[in-house]
Order: C-alpha cells, then structure tokens, then sequence
C-alpha cells in the first residue's frame, strides 16, 4: 500500500512516546468505519505500542513497514 491510497496520514515521526499512539486513537475516534489511517513514527516504543493497542481497541492493523529510520503503520477502523 503506498501513501497516495492512505485516506489519511499522520507524520509523526520526531514526536516521542506516547504521542504517535495519541495520534492514532484521536484520528480512529474522528473517523468512520473501514477508514485507514497511516501512522509514520521514528519512536521505537511505537513498535510495540501501536500494534499492542490496535488489537485490544478491536481495529485491523493492515501493514507495518520499516522505513530509513522509522515506521509506518496502516490501521484499519473496524468498529
């Protein structure tokens, strides 16, 4: 998936721990269901935070991909 498919992209790369995950719930609140969000994050605690939360809040994580130096997360609204 590349970024010109992603509805809606957050760049939060630069931004500590936990703002990348404050990011993502805000912008999983404001949108609909089946909405894809991409997260870009340099922090290392997203590696874990992120797909951690996806599962327990019940959406789909739909890709992972690591870049030069950070990652990008594309997130499924499912409920």
């Amino acid at each position: 998936m590349t970024t010109t498919e992603v509805p809606r992209s957050i760049d939060a790369r630069g931004m500590p721990c936990p703002g990348p995950l404050m990011s993502l719930i805000g912008a999983i609140r404001e949108g609909s269901v089946d909405d894809v969000i991409e997260v870009l994050s340099s922090d290392e605690g997203s590696k874990t935070d992120i797909p951690a939360w996806v599962q327990k809040a019940g959406h789909d994580l739909v890709d992972v991909v690591m870049d030069d130096g950070f990652a990008r997360f594309i997130v499924r609204k499912a409920r």
